[in-house]
């Protein structure tokens, strides 16, 4: 199944955001994603999209094929999608395998880039009228990749499409708009981290493993014991914010001590793609049942004798006998730290921050989750984050702006209502702080389409079916003027 044009909308809105000045050049393109057209298909006309990879060895050399059909020099081998491809990414992927015979398992994304292009490139086509095809437009999608191994792979050319390959410096790229973003972006194709995993373990001789959701070719390790942890975002300063956004969104409540860099291993990613991993080794001693978990199916402690009666990747073996080999048990009694069970034991909450705007005739503002969000996808919520290592009205602030472009002085938000909320039995209760702010700067936008789709002015007498229980509960609060509710518990 072909990429969906709301998937390659969000891809193209991000590029936008790093490009604004192209956003004339791809009016074209914009338009035909407006329309009930495959953007993708050889058919849709005046123009649709290609795809590219841009290939880079470890003297820092792009990778540039000659076709047959124009004879030039092109910077980097791909062409159409085809129905099979489930991402423009892994369009680009199949394109250079064909044309250059380099298999995705040979391949691995850029920290710079990770999965967004690094150029979208328009160009026109001539009319071939022995294939009765009209002159079009080509939105040629570019991404990046260095090379996972030190040497460069073999080169096998598909003869009926590409005659020739030739390594040529970035200077010299023939793509002037690739050449000038390359250049840029200073690639030195030397592959780095872009994943980051924790290998959990309690001091005793245990490890924590983490069952996957099974859904193949849409999750990485399908279906099997794995590692807790993700995939680097570009909001992420280092592998180890990585890392702990991670934990943060899969198992709320676990915190780890002594967090160190372990080892970098080599995963293999959607579509066979090469996936360097930093692991990061780390101390538990609790009790995973006691734990919510937002993804996969569920967490255990295992024992490196029991590694080898699992469905896990070899490598994930290897690691966890490597690091008790070189770590043996304590001999001490195990200190296992306070969860909340339901009891009345100390517990740590979590705390959330919500913005609370009204205009000037009492409506609210909200914005639609992304259906694929972690929490609540496809429906309407408060402008909200997680408090991180900051005040609630420093987090307040940064929210506002990292989500919808607003700016908020502290002195003009006031705290109007807090939720204390429990989603589900047996786990960690949450502190949903709600401001109000009473003046702000700038217009609701979505500078985050990933996790936003839109936001809109809601009555307060005619709020959305689709929404958040407990900002609806916030929302009759404040209007109300109780400072305080619960749920769930």
């Amino acid at each position: 199944m072909s990429p969906s044009s709301s998937a390659i909308r969000r891809t193209v809105e991000a590029y936008l955001g790093r490009h604004p000045g192209e956003r004339d050049a791809l009016a074209g393109l914009l338009a035909a994603l407006d329309r009930p057209v495959d953007a993708t298909a050889r058919t849709t006309l005046p123009g649709h999209i290609t795809c590219s990879a841009v290939v880079i060895d470890r003297q820092g050399r792009v990778l540039h094929v000659r076709h047959r059909a124009t004879g030039g020099l092109l910077s980097a081998p791909g062409g159409h999608v085809e129905a099979g491809d489930r991402t423009l990414l892994a369009a680009a992927l199949r394109g250079v395998s064909e044309e250059a015979g380099i298999a995705p398992g040979a391949l691995c994304l850029t920290r710079r880039l990770l999965g967004s292009p690094i150029d979208i490139d328009v160009h026109d086509i001539d009319a071939v009228p022995s294939k009765g095809e009209p002159a079009h437009r080509h939105y040629d999608v570019r991404y990046v990749f260095h090379l996972a191994g030190e040497e460069p792979p073999r080169i096998v050319l598909r003869d009926e499409e590409v005659s020739g390959a030739r390594w040529l410096p970035q200077s010299e790229v023939t793509s002037p708009t690739l050449r000038a973003k390359l250049l840029a972006a200073r690639l030195d194709g030397r592959p780095e981290p872009v994943n980051a995993s924790a290998l959990i373990h309690d001091g005793a001789g245990r490890y924590l493993l983490h069952l996957r959701d099974h859904k193949p070719g849409v999750i990485r390790e399908s279906g099997a014991f794995a590692l807790l942890g993700g995939g680097r975002t570009h909001d992420d300063r280092s592998l180890e914010d990585t890392l702990l956004r991670e934990l943060s969104e899969e198992v709320p409540g676990l915190r780890l001590d002594d967090v160190q860099p372990y080892a970098v291993e080599t995963a293999t990613g959607i579509g066979g793609l090469s996936v360097p991993v930093r692991v990061f080794a780390g101390r538990w001693r609790g009790d995973p049942d006691r734990l919510t978990l937002h993804e996969g199916v569920l967490l255990r402690w295992f024992a490196p004798g029991d590694v080898d009666r699992l469905r896990l990747s070899p490598a994930t073996g290897d690691l966890i006998r490597r690091h008790a080999a070189e770590n043996p048990p304590d001999t001490g009694p195990a200190v296992v730290p306070r969860v909340w069970d339901g009891g009345s034991r100390t517990v740590l909450n979590g705390v959330g921050v919500h913005l609370h705007l009204e205009d000037a005739e009492g409506r609210v503002l909200l914005g639609l989750r992304h259906p694929e969000s972690k929490y609540a996808g496809g429906t309407w919520h408060y402008l909200a984050g997680r408090c991180e290592q900051e005040s609630a009205l420093a987090c307040l602030v940064r929210e506002a702006w990292e989500e919808a472009g607003l700016v908020i002085d502290p002195a003009d938000a006031e705290l109007a209502h807090v939720v204390h909320v429990v989603d589900a039995p047996g786990s960690l209760p949450l502190m949903q702080l709600v401001f109000r702010a009473r003046r702000w700067e700038g217009t609701p936008e979505v500078r985050e389409p990933d996790k936003c789709l839109a936001w809109q002015w809601w009555p307060r007498h005619e709020l959305p079916d689709r929404l958040v229980s407990y900002t609806r509960t916030a929302i009759a609060a404040v209007s109300e003027g109780r400072p305080y509710s619960q749920l769930g518990w």
